[in-house]
């Protein structure tokens, strides 16, 4: 049976489960596109023979991820409205991403 490596680290006010070969969208980082980023807050790594917790992170461990873009998602619209008054206000707001593609846990 093969288990796979996996581990969950901490980035942007938001943890994120990873396993090596994976692509995905994270808050924005200031990291040029086609560098390497190292995430160092690994909460959890397991798969090969047990799965280690850190007490809140685990000393040592670390996500390594190469950067392939930066970008805007889709538009998000924010409206109120208050039927008493008749008063409404509408917002748009696009959210600056970074997508990464992990690379190792270590």
């Amino acid at each position: 049976m093969l288990i796979k490596v996996f581990a969950i680290f901490e980035t942007g006010g938001k943890q994120y489960k990873v396993s090596p070969g994976q692509k995905m969208k994270i808050e924005k980082l200031e990291a040029a596109a086609g560098g390497n980023v190292v995430f160092d807050k690994v909460l959890l790594k397991g798969g090969e023979a047990a799965v280690e917790i850190g007490a809140p992170h685990l000393a040592g461990a670390r996500v390594e991820a190469r950067v392939l873009k930066q970008g805007r998602n889709h538009k998000i619209i924010v409206f109120r409205y208050h039927s008493k008054t008749r008063s409404k206000k509408k917002k748009g707001h696009r959210q600056r991403y970074t997508e990464v593609e992990i690379i190792a846990i270590k």
